[in-house]
């Protein structure tokens, strides 16, 4: 029988941790210490593969014999890469700029065993089309919704920001949260880890 390696989810996010948590895995949790900046001539899908590798392999010293996850998110639309606003004033403006529109998020999953350097990875695609919002709205939402500054695009879709949303098409709406849990699920039993 192989050896049962600890998971460890390379990320403080505590949506992410959520998410993990609902499949009743033990893991524990380590902040990955990784330059997230976007490099020249990437596109959103790259960035975030490369974030989300670059992430769970930053921790491969610290955990030399362990399942480590390492996700990404990159939210894109009009041509331009969404980040996280992290404070409200910038959120309204995001907001604003954003009613009516579809953005693009790719989320990014990696599960890397650092005992045999060997690593899966997936990109997950999910369109978000917008409703045309007033401003009002966006302040009340804002006001009701105060952690949707440390989301990218300012909504929060697992909370309030379904007010927001007129369509979402994806193929594992957790992705869009931060972790496709589909094909972590997948990842995870290529490594001899059952969930049920």
């Amino acid at each position: 029988m192989s050896e049962k390696l600890p998971l460890v989810l390379g990320s403080g996010s505590i949506f992410r941790r959520a998410q993990l948590t609902r499949l009743g895995l033990d893991f524990q949790t380590a902040s990955p210490d990784f330059d997230e900046t976007p490099q020249a001539g990437e596109n959103a899908e790259q960035t975030a593969l490369r974030l989300a590798e670059g992430k769970a392999r930053s921790l491969a010293a610290q955990f030399p014999r362990a399942l480590v996850i390492g996700a990404d998110q990159v939210a894109w639309c009009g041509g331009r890469q969404l980040g996280k606003p992290m404070n409200v004033a910038a959120a309204q403006q995001m907001l604003a700029s954003l009613s009516g529109k579809q953005i693009e998020f790719y989320s990014a999953v990696v599960l890397l065993n650092t005992a045999a350097n060997r690593i899966q990875t997936h990109v997950d695609y999910t369109a978000v089309t917008m409703r045309t919002l007033t401003d009002a709205q966006i302040r009340a939402y804002l006001a009701r919704e105060p952690d949707a500054v440390y989301c990218a695009g300012a909504a929060k879709s697992e909370g309030l920001g379904t007010a927001l949303i007129e369509e979402i098409d994806s193929r594992d709406p957790n992705a869009l949260i931060g972790l496709p849990l589909f094909r972590l699920i997948d990842f995870l039993r290529n490594e001899g880890v059952e969930i049920l």
